[in-house]
């Protein structure tokens, strides 16, 4: 991959992320996505990464760990807005998202996970190391503002396989 290319994909990328992106993961033929709003892209290892946090409560969190990929789909427009407020707030466990909001998909590139096809960015990630939270590693400032109901992230850093527009 071009180094201005993913350059300008991270630029993007990190504008769009407050606004709220699809982290999409499968575990057999249940394909599952969530709605996230923080993470960060840069270089490590010599390859391209994205950082993303899941909660560990999430559904997406079990098929990130037994698949170890997922996609990042980030909305060029408001189209996915409703779609986005949805996966925000209901769980896999409990409904069917992609087929309860309609969101079109199509398969993956590079990896088994499909993609959220709407205008938009799109970054196929395998996940190459993984770190839980721990209190006592944590500012109690940060604590105290985000998890006052425990429930801690754990961050997955993952090799970009492939980005692209759709």
């Amino acid at each position: 991959m071009d180094i201005n290319i993913l350059s300008d994909y991270f630029k993007k990328a990190t504008e769009i992320l407050p606004k709220g992106a699809f982290l999409t993961t499968k575990d057999g033929d249940k394909i599952n996505t969530m709605t996230i709003g923080w993470g960060s892209f840069g270089f490590e290892w010599g390859m391209p990464v994205a950082e993303v946090m899941i909660r560990e409560s999430r559904f997406s969190k079990l098929a990130a760990d037994k698949n170890l990929e997922f996609t990042l789909t980030f909305p060029y427009d408001s189209s996915m807005k409703e779609a986005l407020a949805f996966c925000g707030s209901k769980s896999g466990r409990d409904v069917d998202k992609i087929k309860e909001c309609n969101i079109p998909i199509l398969p993956g590139k590079k990896t088994a996970t499909p993609v959220v096809a709407c205008k938009g960015l799109v970054f196929e990630c395998k996940v190459v190391a993984r770190t839980e939270m721990k209190d006592a590693l944590t500012s109690s400032d940060i604590l105290n503002k985000w998890y006052k109901n425990g429930d801690l992230h754990t961050f997955y850093y993952a090799s970009i396989e492939d980005c692209y527009e759709i």
